[in-house]
């Protein structure tokens, strides 16, 4: 802020409030996050390059520069992709069973994305998933 030599009490006092909500914003962005998800990604992932991927209900955590993307097996040739940034401050989440835990502050979400305990949130970010049954690819986008 710069000198306030002659400022009343309601423009510094919005002035901290400025600084306030830019400070908060910093904070919650973490991980490459937006409001609406990761910025870009175009991913094509090789199933067979995942074991966990062979059974309904595995999880497997794919790489990508940036974006920590965990793939979900939902059907026998269905697949869901989620962003493991906890909505809640972007930490990194952990694949937990058959879901997913934030170690930060314990929240938790199931194979679907949904929270379902812990610190309240919403729901992990999903990618879009094309299946490649020839090839035996999926591609993330988003």
């Amino acid at each position: 802020m710069s000198e306030c030599r002659a400022c009343t009490r309601r423009e510094f006092l919005a002035a901290g409030t400025v600084a306030a909500v830019g400070v908060f914003l910093a904070a919650c962005g973490g991980d490459g996050e937006s409001a609406t998800g990761p910025s870009k990604v175009n991913l094509t992932v090789t199933l067979a390059s995942f074991p966990a991927l062979g059974a309904v209900g595995g999880i497997a955590q794919v790489t990508t520069s940036g974006t920590p993307i965990a793939v979900v097996r939902a059907t026998a040739s269905s697949y869901r992709a989620f962003s493991m940034a906890c909505p809640h401050q972007g930490t990194t989440i952990s694949i937990s069973g058959t879901g997913f835990r934030c170690p930060n502050h314990g929240a938790t979400f199931n194979g679907n994305g949904a929270w379902t305990g812990g610190e309240r949130t919403s729901g992990l970010f999903e990618f879009t998933v094309a299946s490649n049954t020839t090839a035996g690819t999926i591609t993330i986008t988003s």
